[in-house]
């Protein structure tokens, strides 16, 4: 398999899995706090890395473990906290439609901050994108009184992580393996997790609580599909494609979020679908292939 066929072969896979996530989050969260349901995805994420591949870390040098600890932070230690204290308040299917932005966060940061060029079309782009949000939080407030759409400002700072993470993957780490920069990234984040949970009391109520104990069922098939191996598929994708095209894996992750959230009951009005259509055509122009002249730096 060339590396054409191979990314998207992994775009594909990557987006059923984390199309799947919002709603393993969603299941989790009825026996689980926001932040137990975090740190345990990071912990058993961890886990199933370290047994995968823990001695591919010796492939990471003295030069790389400053990018690979900002990497890890930014693109899988804050992210779980941050969609699973949103998804308190939003349904699953609002999240990953808002997780889309990511893409257009990957060309403004990589504009504003890694030197890529940038053209009318993707300006334009970034502001279609923008409206679509807006639509879509504003109209979702409406349709939806009894939640809190403020919560949707941790989705979007989430996916200004996964953007700064993308862009430090493909600048600084493009040279080491999938395996190696996963397992470094949960060798930096473990520990704080760790700590983190402890301080939630989880150790003193799980043995004698059956619902956490099924929300931990949740996250551990989380951890394993929607983190571990997903977390593996998308360095491997970033190392055959573009950060713009890795980042388009959120084109059609909502799809899958949204199957999940109708047959779980969500539902969704006319204008919430008129925006995530807009954001999604946004992010369609940011990143839709050049062949034209970049205006600025």
């Amino acid at each position: 398999m060339n590396q054409k066929q191979a990314k998207w072969v992994y775009l594909i896979i990557l987006s059923i899995i984390w199309g799947s996530s919002f709603i393993l989050i969603k299941k989790s969260l009825i026996g689980l706090s926001a932040i137990q349901v975090g740190a345990l995805r990071i912990i058993f994420t961890s886990f199933f890395l370290f047994i995968a591949g823990f001695k591919a870390v010796k492939e990471i040098k003295k030069e790389h473990w400053k990018w690979i600890a900002w990497s890890g932070f930014l693109g899988s230690f804050f992210p779980p906290f941050l969609f699973a204290i949103a998804q308190t308040e939003l349904d699953s299917a609002i999240a990953s439609i808002l997780n889309s932005l990511t893409p257009l966060n990957t060309t403004i940061i990589g504009i504003a901050l890694f030197g890529v060029l940038v053209t009318k079309r993707q300006i334009l782009g970034v502001i279609i994108g923008l409206i679509g949000t807006v639509i879509l939080i504003a109209k979702g407030a409406e349709f939806n009184p009894n939640q809190n759409y403020w919560y949707s400002t941790l989705i979007i700072a989430s996916s200004i992580g996964y953007a700064f993470n993308i862009n430090i993957l493909k600048r600084y780490l493009n040279n080491l393996g999938a395996l190696s920069i996963a397992v470094g990234n949960f060798v930096c984040i473990l520990l704080p997790a760790i700590i983190v949970l402890v301080f939630t009391g989880f150790f003193g109520q799980v043995f004698s609580s059956p619902e956490m104990q099924q929300g931990l069922m949740y996250v551990i098939v989380l951890a394993l599909f929607g983190t571990a191996f997903a977390k593996v598929l998308f360095n491997k994708l970033i190392s055959v494609a573009s950060p713009i095209f890795a980042a388009s894996v959120t084109y059609t992750m909502p799809l899958m979020a949204i199957f999940w959230g109708i047959i779980d009951g969500e539902s969704l009005s006319f204008y919430q679908l008129i925006g995530g259509a807009i954001i999604l055509l946004g992010v369609y122009l940011a990143n839709k292939k050049n062949n034209g002249k970049a205006i600025t730096k």
